[in-house]
């Protein structure tokens, strides 16, 4: 009877949390945005999870450099930044700034959160991306020098996806659950799984908000997103399914559109897990898709099939050179035959619910095309958290795992290090390629990194280390009492927004 009761409780307290997130969205001075997957932790060295968590930790936790709508980098805590020989980053930082409990966030602080990354007993997630750190040092209160162990020319584009904690406050705080803003907002309510309100940090060292009041919502569901954007519960949903832009826009309650997005959709490949140590087998799944029909037929051709790699036309390292893998179902056969691989083997793909942009029906396609061509295939549904966990805590991927992978960097040196030995997403483990990547980390001319990475992506294609899909279309509905920029790196941000006047 008590966890009846309680039942009821809770159930009564989510409604009257949920009415009053819609008067919010009504509200003047406040904007609601939609997030198609639940906020997994609040801790900023935890995730790389750019359209969930690090979106809404942008909001509480200040960065040294931002990324702004235009995609170019613009100062934040950082007022400039510079290298001032090829193995040192120089940081001038604003005079001023604090958290809310005081903490000044000077040059011991962000040496702090470094510090803090690098420490194999925490287990930062995003501890990959400072691998070359070698040591940071405080020069004074407003300026920091960071030492690489090798030039690392990409650095002030990853310290975009970088925020900072308050050192003192942590040590004895949670911060997967609990907050201490140094940013433009702190958190009023949390409730997991379904929305996270923030206000306005008084105490914030930077330009005011523009928002009194911003609440995001977890809706996976694209119908449910885009209902409550029509309802003018919701002011930005994105991941809108293609066939409904039109519907949206002949509404005249709110708009819709599509750009294009840096994500780039992959089958993933567990290459430890048979048969896809078999280099014949994997390009047999890449010749098996057709990709140009997932795009015409699902995407109303507002997508870009992949030239065989990770990189698209944005990308630093971009190989222009490189081209899909045609659908080619007899040249499939035939190599599944040379293959040796025996076809009775069950082939599991793994796709997360409610995460990409139509992503259930280009599995079931996926799925489909590859039995055309003689393989038995299971396809296993999983929720987006469970899967993140499947994948880099128990390193347990099916064979093949529908994803997509974009690095807001904009830079291959992210993107591809995703494939690099030692990382945490690689499950290729290829020591040529892990070779080719560490040199051009660590190269700051110009052509001689995008040679390097040419050799990065050819090698990629040719050994066909994943099954490359199609470029995601980034596609978006926002009502009519906002202003927002659409951009394609998956960051959603009140704070690139504006009120209409």
């Amino acid at each position: 009877m008590l966890h009846d009761t309680r039942a009821f409780l809770l159930a009564g307290i989510t409604s009257f949390m949920f009415a009053t997130s819609m008067a919010n969205a009504q509200s003047a001075d406040s904007v609601t945005i939609a997030l198609r997957v639940a906020v997994n932790t609040l801790d900023p060295h935890m995730s790389a999870s750019v359209g969930s968590d690090l979106s809404v930790i942008s909001h509480i936790y200040p960065a040294l450099i931002l990324r702004g709508p235009d995609l170019k980098l613009q100062p934040s805590l950082a007022q400039s930044w510079e290298m001032v020989d090829d193995n040192t980053w120089r940081f001038k930082l604003t005079p001023g700034a604090t958290f809310a409990n005081g903490e000044k966030l000077d040059a011991a602080a962000v040496k702090w959160n470094l510090d803090r990354v690098l420490d194999k007993d925490v287990g930062a997630r995003i501890a990959g991306w400072f691998s070359l750190v070698s040591e940071a040092v405080v020069v004074d209160d407003l300026t920091l020098d960071v030492k690489t162990s090798e030039p690392y020319p990409a650095f002030a584009d990853q310290l975009s996806m970088f925020f900072l904690l308050p050192p003192e406050w942590t040590k004895s705080h949670n911060p997967a659950t609990e907050t201490m803003s140094g940013g433009p907002y702190k958190v009023a309510e949390n409730v997991p799984g379904d929305h996270i309100t923030l206000e306005a940090n008084p105490d914030y060292w930077g330009e005011a908000a523009d928002f009194r009041r911003v609440t995001f919502r977890t809706i996976p569901e694209s119908g449910s997103r885009i209902a409550a954007l029509m309802a003018g519960e919701i002011d930005l949903v994105t991941g809108v399914p293609t066939t409904e832009i039109a519907r949206i826009n002949a509404s005249g309650e709110a708009s819709a559109d599509s750009i294009d997005s840096i994500r780039m959709m992959l089958a993933k490949i567990n290459h430890q897990k048979t048969p896809m140590e078999n280099r014949s087998f994997r390009q047999a799944l890449n010749y098996a898709i057709d990709k140009e029909g997932i795009v015409s037929a699902i995407f109303d051709g507002k997508a870009t099939v992949a030239n065989c790699q990770l990189l698209s036309e944005p990308y630093v390292g971009y190989n222009p050179d490189l081209k899909p893998y045609p659908y080619d179902p007899e040249k499939a056969r035939e190599l599944l035959a040379e293959s040796g691989v025996d076809l009775s083997q069950e082939i599991e793909i793994e796709v997360p619910t409610a995460t990409y942009l139509q992503g259930d029906e280009v599995t079931q396609i996926i799925a489909s095309q590859l039995q055309e061509v003689g393989l038995k295939v299971k396809i296993t549904e999983i929720e987006f958290g469970a899967f993140m966990n499947k994948q880099l805590r128990a390193r347990d991927l099916a064979q093949l795992a529908v994803q997509g992978l974009a690095w807001p960097t904009i830079d291959a040196d992210g993107m591809l290090t995703m494939f690099a030995p030692g990382n945490v997403y690689d499950y290729w483990n290829n020591a040529e390629f892990g070779a080719i990547l560490d040199k051009a980390r660590v190269t700051t001319d110009k052509d001689a990194r995008n040679a390097l990475y040419a050799d990065a992506t050819r090698l990629m294609c040719d050994e066909a280390a994943a099954v490359f899909l199609y470029l995601m279309p980034a596609t978006y509905g926002v009502s009519k009492r906002i202003e927002w920029a659409a951009r394609g790196d998956d960051w959603v941000r009140a704070f690139d927004m504006k009120p209409v006047q």
